[in-house]
């Protein structure tokens, strides 16, 4: 089980470690075959939305030209038509939380990835979220994370904002955690939260505190470490 302690940490980490259930379910660890055969499937699959070529796709991101072939065969296998709604987010998630309600969590997730406020996150989406949070500089995943947080895209992060947040993550954890967590926990997590990242006490935490703090914090630090190498 997973101490309430722990979830303090969670509420900067729980973006990438979750999505890493996303991945697996892509299947996304499956060995590719030919070279080429995926390749074709860019062109020639009947989708509804046909990502960009895959060459275009590695300069904008830090993929090499093979691991966009495997990301690219899960992701259509999952997903047929080329894009995820929020629906089938909701679903992805779900699967691995089956005693919460992780629907509110999938949404702020997957608010973060559809960039183009369309209502559908597209390949592009997919792998442009995924090469910052598996490949990018410290400060790229701490800056995608605080998107994440920063729900109204304002620029900071209020109390209000990471009540949802964290409401979010003890909806769909919190039957996992031990001590059994009382109604007010959310809250005194961020409480605790804003009284580690509020560095000028103004009731806000801006990008540039978030980065801060979390820098600070060995443990973080020592978990963005993880995804390093996931594929």
């Amino acid at each position: 089980m997973l101490s309430l302690d722990g979830l303090e940490m969670i509420a900067v980490l729980v973006v990438m470690g979750l999505f890493i259930k996303v991945l697996e379910q892509f299947g996304l660890f499956e060995p590719v075959g030919g070279e080429d055969s995926v390749e074709d499937d860019f062109e020639l699959s009947t989708v509804c939305h046909r990502p960009e070529s895959m060459d275009k796709l590695q300069e904008q991101t830090k993929f090499t030209k093979k691991e966009l072939q495997v990301l690219y065969r899960g992701f259509k296998n999952e997903c047929p038509s080329g894009v995820v709604n929020e629906e089938n987010f909701k679903n992805i998630y779900s699967q691995f939380f089956p005693q919460g309600d992780s629907s509110m969590y999938a949404h702020f997730l997957f608010e973060a990835f559809d960039t183009n406020k369309n209502g559908s996150v597209s390949f592009e989406d997919f792998v442009f979220g995924l090469s910052i949070i598996l490949r990018g500089t410290i400060n790229d995943r701490l800056n995608w994370a605080f998107n994440l947080y920063d729900l109204n895209k304002d620029g900071c992060i209020t109390k209000e904002e990471m009540l949802d947040i964290m409401k979010s993550i003890y909806d769909m954890m919190g039957k996992y955690t031990y001590p059994t967590m009382q109604d007010d926990a959310p809250r005194e997590h961020v409480e605790s939260f804003f009284q580690k990242m509020d560095r000028n006490k103004d009731g806000v935490v801006t990008i540039e505190e978030f980065i801060e703090s979390c820098k600070k914090d060995e443990n973080i630090m020592q978990s963005m470490q993880l995804f390093d190498n996931v594929i």
